[in-house]
C-alpha cells in the first residue's frame, strides 16, 4: 500500500459538506470528491452525550491544539474516502453548518455568529492526512489497524468494515437508524446502542442462528435484506403475542433462540401474560429474567428463577427440631429414611449431610418458609426433586 502525506485546510475538507439528518452522517466534503462516511466506516458518535465530543473538536481547533492525523482512501478514479477521522471531519463540517454551539466568553455560539478573527482561525487551521491507495484487503486491515485508538471499533462495525457492500449499506439504513420509528418498540426487546451496531447485530444474530460473519459473506452482495428483516420482525411479533404486558427484565434476552426453540408451541396469551405477572411478584423468584424462557418452556426448569432458598438460621432450626423428635420416637431424623424398611430408618444424619426441602414444592405454590422446610438426607432431597 502506498501513502503520501498532504494538507487541507478545514475550510476545503468541509467546501461542500453534506450532512444527512435521517441517517445522521456527513456523506461529502472536499467539494465532492471526499466520502466522508463510505460504507465500511460507523455511524457519527460524536453527537452523543449533548454533544460532548464534537464541541471538544472545536475547542481543540480554537485552542490551536492539533486534530491528529488524517486517513483518506484515494480511489482509482481520484475521489477520496475517509478511512480514519470520520468523526472529526464530520464535527467540523456540522459546526461551520451551525448544527450546534461552542461556548465563547461563556456565551454559546454557532459558527457564523463567531466573531471574524474566530471564524477565519477555524477554517484556515491546516490538517495533515495520509492519502493511501490500494487493495481492498489492504485498506479494510488497514481501516482496522488505525481505529485500534479512539473509540475502539465493537465486533459488529468490524464486520460491516470487511463486509462492506449493498446487504450491510441497506441493513444499516434500517437497523443502524436511530429515528427509525420502529426502535422504541425494538428496545424493548434488543439492548444496546442503535449507532453501535447492537441492533443490527441482534438481527443478524437471529436470522443466522448464532452465525453471523457466515451470513455477512454469503449475503453480502445482494441489494435486499428481506430475510433479515422478516425474520426480525417475526421474533418480536411473536414475544408480544404470547406476553402481553412489557417488563424491563424482557431486554436483552435471547430471544432469537427462544423463537427457535418454541414458536411452534401454542400458547394462551392471557394465561401466559397472568402467569408472567404471578412469578414478577413472587418474592421467592430472584432471577425476574429467567420468568419468561421458564414459562416458554413449560414451568419445568426452576433453574431459571433461582429460587430463594431457606436461610442458614432457617435450616439450623428446622435440623435441631427433627432430630429431637426423631430421637425422641426412636427413628431417622430424615423424614423419608423414617419411612423407609432400609438400614437408614433409624439413622440420625449430621447437619451436614442433609439438605433443605420444600414440603410442598414451590413449583406448586409452596412458599419458602419455615412452616414449609424440611431437612432430607441428600441422597433423599436429590430424587424428590418436585415431588
Amino acid at each position: 500500500m502506498q501513502t503520501k502525506l498532504k494538507q487541507y485546510t478545514i475550510a476545503e475538507l468541509c467546501d461542500g459538506f453534506v450532512y444527512n439528518e435521517l441517517e445522521e452522517k456527513g456523506l461529502y466534503g472536499l467539494s465532492g470528491r471526499l466520502t466522508i462516511q463510505p460504507e465500511y466506516q460507523r455511524n457519527y458518535l460524536y453527537a452523543e452525550d449533548n454533544g460532548k465530543k464534537e464541541v471538544a473538536v472545536i475547542d481543540s481547533v480554537l485552542k490551536r491544539y492539533p486534530l491528529g492525523l488524517l486517513y483518506f482512501n484515494k480511489l482509482p478514479d481520484g475521489r477520496l474516502e475517509v478511512l480514519d477521522g470520520q468523526q472529526r471531519i464530520t464535527s467540523l463540517g456540522r459546526f461551520l453548518t451551525d448544527k450546534f454551539s461552542v461556548m465563547n466568553n461563556e456565551l454559546p455560539y454557532r459558527f457564523h455568529a463567531l466573531p471574524m478573527d474566530k471564524q477565519t482561525l477555524i477554517e484556515n487551521t491546516t490538517l495533515l492526512v495520509y492519502e493511501c491507495e490500494g487493495s481492498e484487503s489492504e485498506i479494510k486491515q488497514w481501516f482496522q489497524t488505525i481505529n485500534i485508538a479512539g473509540i475502539p471499533l465493537n465486533e459488529q462495525e468490524e464486520l460491516n468494515a470487511v463486509y462492506s457492500g449493498p446487504f450491510v449499506t441497506k441493513a444499516r439504513t434500517v437497523f443502524s437508524n436511530s429515528r427509525n420509528a420502529n426502535v422504541q418498540k425494538w428496545s424493548a426487546y434488543v439492548r444496546g446502542s442503535v449507532k453501535r451496531q447492537d441492533f443490527l447485530n441482534t438481527a443478524l444474530d437471529w436470522v443466522s442462528h448464532g452465525q453471523v460473519e457466515e451470513y455477512m459473506q454469503a449475503h453480502r452482495r445482494e441489494a435486499h435484506i428481506d430475510e433479515l428483516q422478516t425474520h426480525f420482525n417475526n421474533v418480536i411479533a411473536w414475544a408480544e403475542s404470547i406476553f402481553a404486558d412489557c417488563y424491563s427484565e424482557m431486554c436483552g434476552l435471547k430471544w432469537g433462540q427462544l423463537y427457535d426453540d418454541y414458536h411452534d408451541t401454542t400458547y394462551n396469551q392471557k394465561e401466559m401474560t397472568q402467569r408472567a405477572a404471578e412469578l414478577m411478584d413472587d418474592p421467592c423468584v430472584k432471577n425476574h429474567k429467567g420468568v419468561f424462557e421458564y414459562l416458554l418452556g413449560g414451568e419445568v426448569d426452576t433453574r431459571l428463577l433461582d429460587v430463594r432458598v431457606f436461610d442458614e438460621a432457617t435450616k439450623r432450626r428446622v435440623y435441631r427440631r427433627q432430630t429431637d423428635d426423631a430421637r425422641r420416637r426412636g427413628v431417622s431424623n430424615c423424614p423419608l429414611c423414617a419411612m423407609g424398611h432400609e438400614a437408614h430408618r433409624t439413622k440420625v444424619w449430621g447437619e451436614k449431610e442433609m439438605e433443605a426441602d420444600h414440603v410442598s414444592a414451590w413449583s406448586q405454590g409452596g412458599a419458602t418458609t419455615e412452616e414449609n422446610c424440611q431437612m432430607l438426607c441428600r441422597t433423599h432431597n436429590r430424587a424428590k426433586g418436585n415431588k
